[in-house]
């Protein structure tokens, strides 16, 4: 009877998930010790990465609620410690591998994450609530997603997604903060309160470059990035750090929003870029007696995607319009997507439409070992 509950104890606990590695505890290193005694009392002695881990009492109540529902098991003791540095070190080691390259992982060739890069021509079009609602509704698909708050300067991301607390760092690894199981880094988790950040052009390509290098995002089927409106330095960093990156391009119905947009999507004729398709926001107002205001004009999405498939030489697509919904402003305001929040909502339809759409696109293969040999 010892020996099987000692066996459901350690299956139990390879349930117990790390909310910022997303990886059992179990398989991190982090279980020191598990002791069953003879009346059913466990006690766990797990090791945090850090003495300050910000998530201590999440593992905490994962590891109490896991255990206890373990047949026979009558008290749980849950003790923290804090790995020492050769502890440390293997789990870094562990995680990036054996070489501790701090490269960029989405840059390997057999990376098989997909990149969007979230673009616009000007500010106030809704560039950073269409990434946050795309990226939780692939999460809420099941799949592992990432975002980068690249807009440097007008960091919004963390606000959006209801993020308060500061990253992990791990010694030179940082681990990101995870929300509705995205993934998150923004330079507004290192400011205190809110704090300006005034960087030239050198500073932010570092900052990007940091973000790719030094937070371990771990294997991701898509990571956003929200870019800065206009073409200026970080659109250019992205395209030097992120060759590889789709180009999603917003903009708003209106023709002058447009043709500012067209900026931002062309720029892949100069950076060998893919746009992977144009995203129209506040299309239309739904009326109370099903009619529809079109506040913003019209046609401004279908007339973007047409001129850069002229521009760019493939086929790019106008991916859906998200109507006007004071819904979606409201979960912006309260860090609850819509998508998540109100998913009956026809903003939230049209975002997760738009979802499926770039979980569908396929992966190149350019660069990938296929491990196929001639005969």
């Amino acid at each position: 009877m010892s020996a099987s509950l000692e066996q459901a104890v350690h299956a139990a606990l390879a349930t117990v998930i790390d909310p910022e590695l997303r990886r059992p505890i179990t398989e991190l290193g982090m279980v020191e010790s598990v002791d069953v005694a003879a009346d059913g009392r466990v006690r766990l002695a797990v090791l945090l990465t850090i003495a300050g881990c910000p998530l201590r009492g999440t593992i905490t109540a994962d590891s109490e609620k896991a255990l206890s529902a373990v047949p026979g098991v009558t008290a749980v003791e849950v003790e923290l410690k804090v790995m020492n540095q050769a502890q440390r070190d293997a789990l870094k080691e562990q995680l990036r591998g054996a070489s501790g390259q701090r490269g960029i992982p989405f840059n390997e060739p057999g990376s098989l994450t997909k990149v969007f890069a979230v673009a616009s021509g000007k500010g106030g079009v809704g560039k950073s609530s269409l990434t946050v609602n795309l990226a939780c509704a692939l999460a809420a698909q099941g799949l592992r997603v990432g975002i980068v708050d690249a807009d440097v300067h007008g960091f919004s991301v963390p606000a959006l997604m209801g993020i308060t607390q500061a990253p992990t760092r791990v010694d030179d690894m940082i681990l990101p903060p995870v929300a509705y199981g995205v993934k998150v880094i923004s330079i507004g988790m290192f400011v205190a309160g809110n704090q300006p950040v005034a960087w030239r052009g050198p500073m932010l390509h570092r900052a990007l470059e940091q973000f790719l290098t030094d937070v371990y995002f771990g294997d991701l089927d898509a990571l956003f990035l929200d870019l800065p409106p206009g073409t200026g330095d970080i659109a250019i960093s992205v395209a030097q750090l992120l060759p590889k990156a789709e180009i999603l391009v917003v903009t708003t119905p209106q023709a002058a929003a447009a043709d500012v947009a067209e900026r931002a999507g062309a720029i892949a004729t100069q950076t060998g870029q893919t746009v992977a398709g144009v995203i129209e926001n506040m299309s239309y107002l739904e009326m109370p007696d099903g009619g529809r205001m079109e506040l913003f004009g019209s046609g401004g999405g279908a007339v973007l995607a047409e001129r850069l498939t002229t521009t760019v030489g493939t086929d790019v697509p106008l991916l859906g319009q998200i109507p006007l919904d004071i819904l979606l402003r409201e979960g912006g305001d309260a860090g609850t997507p819509i998508v998540l929040g109100r998913p009956d909502t026809p903003a939230a339809i049209a975002l997760t439409d738009i979802a499926g759409k770039l979980a569908a696109r396929p992966r190149g293969l350019t660069g990938m070992k296929l491990g196929l040999q001639p005969r």
